[in-house]
């Protein structure tokens, strides 16, 4: 059991996800290795002041521009949509590695009759006419199915065996516009080594263990206990969840640590060992960094262990009724330094070019100095040039 302080779990953290100090992750090439450390970015569609995907980004990479993640995944396809955390986007080499996923969505398949001739329809029409959406072909069906990743049905039919052909593997997402994507044969963009590999992992047991050394490596620090890290590992219960922990344990691939005034053992990846057994000897004084977070965020993804870290109660509202909020509609977490100071509601105008930061809101004792004002200051000038705007402005500012 490696002993460690609460501030300490925190720098760790922060500087294995490039968020403390100078930036570790530059241009296209720290795109594509921030997303083979973390093994996945969760995707969502929604854009108020970027995507998910492109916020968790920004805030890691130097220079980080959309047009770069839109090139790794549409371009030079070393990057691929496929469920992960969710919807996801995980590195092209990756893809042997989801064939469980691809097998379920088969099965899943089967339970349409249906499903095998709509599915010749479509590729059909992609040989004669290219990448197809969902308005491009008129699939006939009077019923409904929930598809392996969204429910849907009656007039959504052709969607739905997109999404279901997605699922299984037989098309790739071709391109995203907005919120609308088109859809390939899978043999045209993933190479047939990839393709057609086998599974790496044939044993349940080695396969449970590679997802929870993907989830830990993915946090930083993680528990083994229920938690929205595990979401999208169905094929994973929690006593299997126990068995690879005690195995990678004792074959000595995750270490166990014990934060102070923590009750829960946390668990990092020991190829992390020697960034801890830094951060532990005090080697180093890391420069503070003014970051908005996403909120989908791997550093986010267990908001209990955040809180217990960070003092940072944080809720994405977005579904949340617009009267039971407690903030608004798409905050983003404010870091800075090894703190989470704060919150931000920003929309980016992109007509106007101007970046509108409707709220900011600090947390109780933070003290508002000249360099944590300075800092927010160039936070926002940079967040607004990710969102190509031009003018700032701030309607109000709390606590």
């Amino acid at each position: 059991m490696i002993h460690i302080t609460n501030r300490q779990a925190r720098q760790f953290m922060l500087l294995k996800h490039g968020l403390l100090d100078g930036h570790i992750f530059e241009g296209k090439q720290g795109v594509l290795d921030w997303v083979r450390q973390a093994g996945c970015v969760q995707y969502d569609p929604i854009d108020v002041c970027g995507r998910n995907a492109e916020l968790t980004l920004q805030s890691r990479v130097k220079g980080f521009a959309k047009p770069l993640l839109d090139e790794l995944l549409y371009e030079d396809r070393r990057l691929i949509d496929y469920p992960d955390k969710n919807l996801a986007i995980i590195p092209i080499e990756d893809w042997p590695y989801m064939e469980r996923s691809r097998q379920a969505a088969r099965r899943h398949a089967e339970r349409y009759p249906e499903m095998a001739a709509l599915s010749g329809q479509v590729r059909a029409h992609i040989e004669t006419h290219g990448p197809i959406g969902s308005d491009d072909l008129q699939l006939e069906g009077d019923y409904v199915w929930q598809s392996a990743i969204h429910w849907s049905g009656g007039a959504n039919v052709t969607r739905s065996v997109l999404e279901q052909m997605y699922a299984t593997g037989e098309l790739v997402i071709h391109r995203k516009r907005g919120t609308r994507k088109s859809y390939d044969l899978a043999e045209r963009h993933v190479s047939s080594h990839l393709l057609h590999a086998p599974e790496p992992l044939p044993e349940e047991s080695e396969h449970h263990k590679w997802l929870v050394r993907r989830r830990i490596g993915a946090v930083g620090l993680l528990w083994n206990r229920a938690s929205d890290a595990w979401l999208h590992i169905s094929r994973m219960k929690s006593a299997q969840r126990n068995d690879a922990f005690r195995e990678l344990l004792a074959e000595g691939r995750i270490a166990a640590v014990s934060v102070e005034q923590m009750k829960d053992t946390l668990y990092c990846l020991a190829e992390d060992l020697p960034l801890l057994e830094t951060v532990r000897a005090g080697d180093i004084t890391p420069a503070p960094r003014c970051e908005l977070i996403a909120p989908l965020d791997s550093f986010l993804w267990d908001r209990k262990l955040i809180y217990q870290l960070f003092g940072f109660d944080y809720t994405w509202e977005i579904y949340t009724p617009a009267a039971k909020r407690k903030f608004g509609y798409y905050v983003l977490p404010l870091l800075y330094g090894d703190r989470l100071v704060g919150r931000v509601e920003a929309v980016a105008e992109r007509k106007s070019g101007t970046l509108r930061v409707k709220h900011v809101w600090y947390e109780e004792g933070v003290e508002r100095s000249e360099a944590l004002q300075e800092a927010v200051s160039e936070c926002l000038q940079r967040f607004a040039r990710f969102n190509s705007c031009e003018t700032i402005v701030i309607e109000a500012e709390m606590g």
